[in-house]
C-alpha cells in the first residue's frame, strides 16, 4: 500500500497514529539536529520531522540524498506539532518518520514549484506539467471540474440528455476558418474540426431529443488572445418546442446555480438590453453594466457654434465622471494619449470640468461660454464636482473608442469590481451584418439563426433591417454565451441561404443533410452555447482562459511543451496523397 492517507487529510484526531503517506517534496529544512520535510499531493502538505538521536542513523543519511520534486513514501506515527501553522488544514500534526522509501528520483526542476514561482510563462508553458503541480494551477483545474459538474447536475434535473456528436465533420464556409483533417480513405477529401456542433444539434431535435446537452470541444483556426484558443469547451444546449423567453428563463436558471453553487453568489435578476440601445449608451454589445457612465449624444447642443471638430463629425458623443473635476492637467493629458491609441482609435478629447465652486471651464472655452456649457451639464445630468469627457467623429469608430474610454475610466475609478457580478442579456441583434468588400450579406450569427417573426416579410426588400431572434449573456463586459432561435421551416432557410448569396446548388451541396432532415418534421426548437473556459476564468477572476485549460496553446497557436504543430514524414504525407511545394 502506497499510502493510508493523503497529504491533506491529517488533523489533530489522527495524532499517535501510524500512518503511510506518499508524494513529491515541496521544500526540505536541514536546521543540523532536525530535518523537516513538507511533502505535497493533489490533496496538500504534510510535514515529514527526522530528529537526530531518535531517527536512525541509515535513515537520515538516505534523507540528506534528497533533493526538491523527488518522489517518495514515509511511513511513522503522527504527533503534535510544537509550532503550528494555521493556514492549512494539516498544520496541527507532522509525522515522525521511521520507514522512508524513494519511488523516484527528480532533476532539480527549471522553476519553484510554488504559487508565487520564478517561473516565467514561457518556461512554465513548456514544462506545463510541472506547472500543473501548483497549488494555484490545481486550484483553477478544481474550479473547472466543480463547474462541470454543477452544470451537468443543473441540467439533468431539468431533463436534459447529454449527447456526443462528431468531431469529423465537412468543413462549413461560414464563420471562422476550419482546421481541416485530410482522409487517407477518400484521397483528396478533406473532414474539418468542428467550430461548433450547431447543424448536429438541430438534427437531434428532429430526431426528438427535445433537451440536448454537451460539454463539448470546439475548434476554430482564428488569431488568438487572453480569451481565445485554436481548441476551446463550450457548454452546447439545445431544446424544441421553445420561444425566446423559454431558452432564457432556463438558462437565467443555470447562471444562477452556477454562482449559488460555485462562488456562494445570489443573483436576483438578470436585466435585458436591446443590441440598439448596448451599442446607444455603452458603445459595445458587450456593456459592463457594473457602473454608470452611460453614453449622452450631443449632436444637437454642441453643433453649429463654429467648432470644425464637432461641426464636421457624424456624432458627438461622450461620458460624465463623477467626482473628477479636479483632475490635474497632466490625468487629462494620459486620458487624451489614451484614446489615441491605435487600438482605441480617436483623434483627441475634449472635456469639461464642472468645478465644486458651480462654475465651468473646458478644453474648447474659446468656442463654448459658460453659458452654452451649461447645456453640455443638463443633457449629462452633471453635478458640481464631475468631469464630462467628449469624443467626436465617425459612429462606430467614436463609439467603439468612447466604450474603451469608459473601460479605462472605471477600472481608474476602482468601478469594476472583480468581487461584483452583473449578468445581462442582450437581445434583437441584427440578423445580418453587410460586408463592403465583398458586397455582400453574412450572418451575424450563423445562416441558421431565425429572424424576428415579424421581420421575415422584409428579407426580400430591407434584409438589413431585419432583427434576428437571438440573445447574448455578457457578465461584467464578457460575452459568456450567444445563441438563437433556430429557422425550422426549409423555405424560410432556403430564403434564408439565398439572401446571404447561395447558390441553390451551393446550398445543397453544403447543408443538403439538414435541408432533406427539414422535410421530416422538424420542431420550432432554439438553444445556447456558454464559452466554458470563459465562464471558468470569469468565475476564477483572471482574464487569460489559459489559466483554466490543463494544457493551452500559446498566442502562436503552438503547444510549447510538445511542440506542435510539428511537420510529419513524407511516408505520412504520400499515405494521405498530400504533395507539399517548398517555396
Amino acid at each position: 500500500m502506497y499510502r493510508t492517507h493523503t497529504c491533506g487529510e491529517l488533523n489533530i484526531k489522527n495524532v499517535n497514529d501510524r500512518v503511510t503517506i506518499s508524494g513529491w517534496i515541496q521544500r526540505i529544512r536541514d536546521k543540523g539536529g532536525m530535518i523537516w520535510i513538507d511533502l505535497r499531493d493533489r490533496y496538500g502538505i504534510t510535514q515529514l520531522v527526522f530528529e537526530e538521536g531518535s531517527t536512525s542513523t541509515e535513515l537520515i543519511l538516505k534523507v540528506k540524498e534528497l533533493g526538491r520534486e523527488f518522489v517518495i513514501q514515509a511511513t511513522g506515527n503522527v504527533i503534535e506539532r510544537i509550532s503550528k501553522n494555521p493556514n492549512i488544514p494539516t498544520g496541527e500534526i507532522e509525522i515522525k518518520v521511521d520507514t522512508l522509501n524513494i519511488l523516484n528520483k527528480s532533476e532539480l526542476p527549471p522553476f519553484t514549484i510554488e504559487d508565487n514561482t520564478d517561473g516565467g510563462e514561457e518556461l512554465r508553458a513548456k514544462y506545463r506539467y510541472l506547472d500543473l503541480r501548483r497549488n494555484v494551477v490545481k486550484k483553477a483545474m478544481e474550479l473547472r471540474h466543480r463547474l462541470a459538474i454543477e452544470t451537468r447536475n443543473y441540467l439533468d434535473s431539468i431533463h436534459f440528455i447529454e449527447i456526443e456528436t462528431p468531431c469529423l465533420i465537412r468543413s462549413t464556409p461560414e464563420g471562422a476558418r476550419d482546421f481541416v483533417v485530410p482522409s487517407r480513405m477518400n484521397p483528396g477529401e478533406f473532414y474539418a474540426l468542428p467550430q461548433s456542433p450547431q447543424n448536429f444539434k438541430q438534427l437531434l431535435m428532429i430526431a426528438g431529443y427535445d433537451k440536448y446537452y454537451q460539454i463539448v470541444r470546439c475548434f476554430r483556426d482564428e488569431d488568438l488572445r487572453a480569451d481565445r484558443q485554436p481548441e476551446f469547451t463550450q457548454i452546447d444546449c439545445e431544446m424544441s418546442f421553445v420561444e425566446q423567453e423559454d431558452i432564457l428563463n432556463t438558462f437565467e436558471g443555470l447562471i444562477k446555480h452556477l454562482f449559488k453553487r460555485v462562488k456562494d453568489v445570489e443573483i436576483s435578476s438578470l436585466p435585458r438590453i436591446t443590441f440598439a440601445d448596448a451599442m446607444k449608451y455603452y458603445g459595445s454589445d458587450k456593456p459592463d453594466i457594473r457602473f454608470g457612465m452611460k453614453f449622452v449624444e450631443l449632436n444637437e447642443v454642441v453643433k453649429g457654434k463654429g467648432f470644425k471638430v464637432f461641426d464636421d463629425a457624424e456624432t458627438v458623443v461622450g461620458i460624465c465622471a463623477a467626482g473628477c473635476s479636479e483632475y490635474s492637467r497632466k490625468q487629462t493629458d494620459e486620458l487624451t494619449e489614451f484614446v489615441k491609441k491605435p487600438q482605441v482609435g480617436a483623434s483627441g478629447l475634449i472635456y469639461v470640468k464642472y468645478n465644486t465652486d458651480d462654475t465651468l471651464n473646458s478644453s474648447v472655452d474659446k468656442f463654448y461660454n459658460e453659458e452654452e456649457l451649461k447645456k453640455w451639464t443638463t443633457a449629462f445630468e452633471a453635478k458640481p464636482g464631475d468631469l464630462m469627457l467628449v469624443l467626436a467623429g465617425p459612429k462606430e469608430k467614436t463609439q467603439k473608442a468612447l466604450c474603451e474610454l469608459r473601460l479605462e475610466m472605471g477600472n481608474r475609478l476602482g468601478l469594476r469590481k472583480p468581487d461584483v457580478f452583473m449578468p445581462v442579456w442582450v437581445v434583437d441583434f441584427p440578423l445580418l451584418e453587410w460586408d463592403e468588400e465583398t458586397k455582400r450579406y453574412y450572418a451575424k450569427h450563423h445562416p441558421f439563426t431565425a429572424p424576428k417573426p415579424e421581420h421575415i416579410l422584409l428579407l426580400d426588400n430591407n434584409p438589413g433591417s431585419v432583427h434576428a431572434n437571438a440573445y447574448d449573456l455578457v457578465i461584467n463586459g464578457v460575452e459568456i454565451g450567444g445563441g438563437s432561435i433556430r429557422i425550422f421551416d426549409r423555405d424560410l432557410q432556403k430564403k434564408m441561404f439565398h439572401v446571404l448569396g447561395f447558390r441553390d446548388e451551393e446550398a445543397e451541396h453544403q447543408f443538403g443533410f439538414l435541408m432533406n432532415a427539414f422535410k421530416f418534421g422538424a420542431p420550432p426548437h432554439g438553444g445556447i452555447a456558454f464559452g466554458f473556459d470563459r465562464l471558468c476564468s470569469l468565475f476564477g477572476g483572471t482574464e487569460s482562459i489559459r489559466d483554466y485549460i490543463a494544457f493551452p496553446k500559446n498566442n502562436s497557436g503552438r503547444d510549447m511543451m510538445s511542440d506542435s504543430p510539428s511537420k510529419i514524414s513524407e511516408a505520412q504525407l504520400k499515405e494521405l496523397n498530400i504533395q507539399i511545394k517548398l517555396q
